[in-house]
């Protein structure tokens, strides 16, 4: 029988989205805070918290592999105790038992601070109870439910919008143990989402929208920085909409100039606004990425369509027009304004015009990243409901068609701005995140280096983390990361960029030193 303490040193899975990439690193915090030791290697630990994804049924089985890859390893002995998190237990929380019997434990979105009695064995367990005989599930129904539960003062408060009396978003982000690199962290500033787009599981998972309070997000930003993180990509599942729920009358474009003003504060940062909502997108957020020197001319903005059919069955509340007047505000005001979106094909009744309405979108916007959902059928959604009706239905075959002509614009667009600025000698400051192949570092493309010279993996301005392009540094000097190094682009592999720094590139114009060719 397992108690307490035969529990000591602990693995953790973190599996989906940026959102829960946080989740899981407030969860490692409060079991590193408890004294217990996070090992990565599943072979030491005594217990492994999986922490899930339920957005698309993809997921839900990569989380169930997950699960049951630990279940195994503790029939055999190796573990001791199986806990699992996140997304797919809110969703699913009455059938996972029933795929997964064996787990011993299970915390929805809003109970992640109950992690360390869930790996334990339980709160009573520390009255000397086995874990046996501990509670076992902690899964509130929502963020009111779970914000009562804690002793927070409700009265009056509600989940319900822009009343401006929102319960707030009430769990705690600071002290985490960070997955990301030291130079580079998310922040959240909210959570949930009121927008109900038909195809979006996101509400009934995280609920309704809950911002963080403007001073929370600045005490960690000041946290984040202070310990040396110099990017900070700003998510939640509607940052568009900051503020509006608690009553914080500067929103978004009042929070960036706060940011701003604590970038500059710590002599300079980079500060990426990312899943932003093109329908309540407004002319002020437009003039903050314009006007604020650290926010980044860099917005993540899913469009989804651009079929006005399409975007009213998907219950998107904007029409092409109206998101092309956006985009047009964007580039027209922003220098170098880099727009990266993802869009859905084979949604329930998509025809053959609206996917060539589409095509027809991307090869005129020309977005500096791009990616492409297959529509997936998610119970519970409104279009999970239209899905039922065959005559609305997209073969599976259509779908991955409509995918690869999609993406083959978006590539050819993306190949040849790459190579434009190669021709051009563009100069970018690029964040060196280590050298290529490193611990943690993606490897750059294959290039033939002289003796003395690096191959370093970094990132511009347009380059967010672990989704879009990259850019290869090769440096006569081994930088480190973090360094933010000015350099000029020499050369294009498909999609990413290759360049050498400025400096060395004026030394051997001036004979100092001699550069090879990349190549």
């Amino acid at each position: 029988m397992t108690t307490v303490s035969d529990i000591r040193r602990v693995a953790f899975v973190s599996l989906g989205c940026p959102k829960n990439l946080v989740d899981s690193e407030r969860m490692l915090g409060l079991l590193r805070e408890d004294g217990l030791e996070l090992v990565s290697d599943h072979g030491e630990a005594d217990a492994v918290v999986v922490n899930t994804c339920g957005f698309l049924e993809a997921s839900r089985l990569e989380s169930l592999e997950v699960i049951r890859e630990a279940l195994d390893r503790k029939k055999t002995g190796d573990l001791k105790r199986v806990v699992v998190a996140g997304c797919l237990v809110q969703r699913h929380r009455a059938r996972l038992l029933d795929w997964a019997p064996e787990i011993d434990s299970m915390i929805g979105v809003f109970d992640r601070d109950r992690v360390v009695d869930a790996v334990r064995g339980g709160a009573v367990a520390r009255d000397g109870l086995d874990a046996e005989t501990s509670p076992k599930y902690w899964i509130a129904g929502n963020a009111l439910q779970a914000a009562e539960a804690r002793g927070r003062a409700t009265t009056g408060l509600t989940v319900n919008g822009k009343d401006g009396k929102g319960i707030g978003y009430f769990e705690e982000d600071a002290g985490r143990v960070r997955l990301t690199p030291r130079h580079w962290a998310y922040l959240r500033i909210s959570e949930g989402c009121n927008q109900r787009c038909a195809f979006c599981t996101i509400p009934s998972i995280r609920g309704k929208m809950r911002s963080k309070p403007r001073a929370k997000i600045l005490e960690e930003a000041r946290a984040l920085l202070s310990e040396g993180a110099f990017e900070l990509n700003l998510i939640g599942q509607d940052t568009t909409s900051w503020g509006e729920d608690i009553g914080d009358d500067g929103g978004l474009p009042g929070l960036l100039a706060d940011l701003n003003a604590l970038a500059e504060e710590f002599g300079g940062a980079w500060l990426r606004l990312m899943y932003a909502y093109p329908s309540t997108f407004g002319d002020d957020a437009v003039a903050a990425i314009a006007d604020l020197p650290h926010v980044l001319p860099y917005l993540d903005i899913p469009l989804q369509h651009a079929s006005d059919r399409m975007l009213e069955r998907m219950r998107r509340r904007v029409t092409r027009a109206e998101t092309e007047t956006l985009l047009a505000k964007l580039r027209d005001r922003v220098p170098g304004m880099a727009i990266r979106t993802t869009f859905i094909t084979g949604f329930p009744g998509e025809t053959e015009a609206d996917h060539e309405a589409l095509v027809e979108f991307v090869r005129e916007h020309r977005f500096e990243a791009m990616g492409v959902f297959r529509y997936s059928r998610e119970e519970g959604t409104p279009a999970g409901t239209m899905d039922l009706d065959p005559a609305l239905q997209v073969p599976d075959e259509v779908k991955a068609e409509r995918e690869a002509e999609l993406m083959l614009v978006q590539q050819e667009n993306a190949f040849a701005d790459a190579a434009w600025q190669a021709e051009q000698g563009a100069i970018l400051d690029v964040l060196i995140d280590g050298v290529a192949g490193g611990s943690g570092v993606p490897t750059t493309p294959a290039l033939d280096l002289a003796a003395g010279e690096h191959l370093h993996a970094g990132r511009a301005y347009h380059q967010a983390p672990q989704i879009d392009s990259m850019t290869a540094v090769v440096s006569t000097a081994t930088l480190a990361p973090g360094e933010l190094v000015r350099c000029v682009v020499v050369a294009s592999d498909g999609y990413d960029l290759v360049a050498r720094p400025e400096q060395e590139m004026q030394d051997a114009a001036e004979g100092r030193i001699g550069l090879p060719v990349v190549g």
